[in-house]
């Protein structure tokens, strides 16, 4: 099992890079855009640097929903390969058994 602080201090990443989602896209549109003025794309990347480090989808670590575990991550199921082969040998994922030769 993970650290609570850790799991808690990625959710709270997640919520902050919902909050400044839309904030974010729009500069950076801004400031990729070659028609505009060099000056305008420059005050867009000042005040894209100014938020929050943590509101960067960057940021967000990949961890399993069941212990919080943030390596050997398979997305498809949002879980660890520890809790997959848990899962799998119980039989609660459809389609997957465990293999033995």
């Amino acid at each position: 099992m993970a650290k609570t602080s850790a799991v808690e201090k990625n959710r709270k990443r997640m919520r902050m890079v919902k909050k400044f989602e839309s904030r974010r896209a729009r500069l950076k549109a801004i400031a990729q855009d070659r028609s505009l003025p060099s000056e305008e794309c420059f005050a867009a990347r000042l005040k894209l640097a100014e938020l929050p480090r943590n509101s960067a989808p960057v940021r967000i670590r990949n961890r399993c929903e069941l212990s919080g575990r943030p390596r050997s991550y398979y997305r498809k199921f949002r879980i660890s390969r520890i809790a997959l082969r848990d899962l799998a040998s119980q039989g609660q994922i459809p389609g997957m058994t465990k293999s033995s030769w």
